[in-house]
């Protein structure tokens, strides 16, 4: 059979109904997905649209009223069993899909939509893709600008593939229960402290978060910090630390079992939120927080920065970069974050914040 153009995605499924989109990102990942479904639910508005992802992705996406059906897969290799595997590989190809896409590229991703056995298939990578990418998946649509916000490079995919790209829109919803536990955790207004991230080496120091802290509650007498990491070990313990060095009644930390939508309900009752580049970050974004940020300046770092107007990024000159070993790795501290001061990041918070 005679390659089709990827072009035509749109209009051989223009008449599909029951569409699936894999993802296995984890919180970042899945809120920057968002749009991307607002966007597909656009064109199809009579279509089911389920959504293949991990357990932490399924707790972004049950929030989208754009998703009619959520299925979240365990990836954690000391958590995960081949009988749930067969499960939900069987119980996916029982819903007969009419199209499949993954947007992000992995071999995964890749294996899974071709394992939805949907009749048309489109997938974006990154890179040359192998051999047998294109004989799993007929439609493949090239890498994009990496320098672009990750949303837009997947409307950009959408677009690749026949369908008109509109605005960025999020509008994910915790629910009732989750706003009112939101309202027993957080006053009105309070602003949002995330110290953790992914890596070591994408956090800002603790100590400048704990100045940071001090700084401003003391120069707004009347502001409430809201503080949140999650259940693991090392980030509890740094949660803790911050909490007995500022060792003040308007700092409250968030409990380790929070789940994502009740975290989303606490940011939006939040004015701002202060962190590193992380999956709370993404969320905050979606949530419409305005945000200061850190970042290191990696390869690709530019696709996650916030691009909103009121936001802001400080951007660390990180001496790491084509490093084989990164002198920053011995000591887990990010040196080229550690230059950006408290006082740099008060400054720009007592720009965006109403005087005391």
């Amino acid at each position: 059979m005679a390659p089709h153009s990827i072009l035509s995605f749109r209009e051989r499924t223009r008449e599909a109904r029951n569409w699936l989109v894999v993802d296995f990102g984890f919180l970042g990942d899945s809120v920057q997905l968002v749009p991307t479904l607002w966007e597909l639910k656009r064109h199809l508005p009579g279509a089911q649209l389920h959504v293949l992802t991990t357990r932490v992705g399924g707790e972004v996406l049950r929030m989208a009223p754009c998703v009619d059906r959520v299925w979240d897969l365990e990836l954690m290799p000391d958590r995960r069993t081949w009988r749930e595997q067969f499960r939900v590989l069987r119980d996916l190809r029982r819903q007969a899909f009419d199209a499949a896409i993954t947007f992000s590229g992995s071999d995964r991703t890749l294996f899974w939509t071709w394992f939805s056995a949907a009749r048309e298939r489109a997938a974006h990578t990154w890179g040359k893709p192998h051999l047998w990418a294109g004989w799993m998946i007929p439609d493949i649509v090239p890498q994009q600008d990496p320098d672009l916000p990750i949303a837009r490079q997947r409307l950009r995919v959408l677009a690749s593939l026949g369908f008109s790209a509109g605005p960025l829109r999020y509008d994910l919803d915790p629910g009732e229960a989750s706003r009112q536990h939101a309202s027993t955790l957080v006053p009105e207004g309070a602003a949002h402290l995330s110290i953790n991230a992914a890596k070591p080496l994408k956090e800002w120091p603790l100590e400048h978060s704990i100045q940071l802290a001090q700084q401003l509650l003391k120069h707004w007498p009347r502001l409430h910090l809201v503080a949140s990491a999650s259940s693991r070990e090392r980030e509890r313990e740094r949660l803790q630390r911050l909490e007995r060095a500022v060792h003040n009644p308007r700092l409250r930390c968030l409990p380790a079992d929070l789940g994502i939508a009740d975290l989303a309900a606490v940011l939006r009752r939040c004015r701002i939120h202060i962190g590193p580049d992380s999956g709370v970050m993404n969320l905050a974004t979606a949530m419409g927080v305005p945000t200061i940020s850190f970042f290191r300046d990696q390869p690709g770092y530019k696709s996650w920065l916030p691009c909103g107007d009121q936001d802001h990024a400080f951007v660390g000159n990180c001496h790491c970069v084509d490093h084989r070993d990164a002198p920053c790795l011995a000591s887990a501290r990010a040196e080229c974050l550690a230059a950006i001061t408290p006082d740099m990041a008060f400054r720009v918070i007592q720009s965006r914040l109403p005087p005391p």
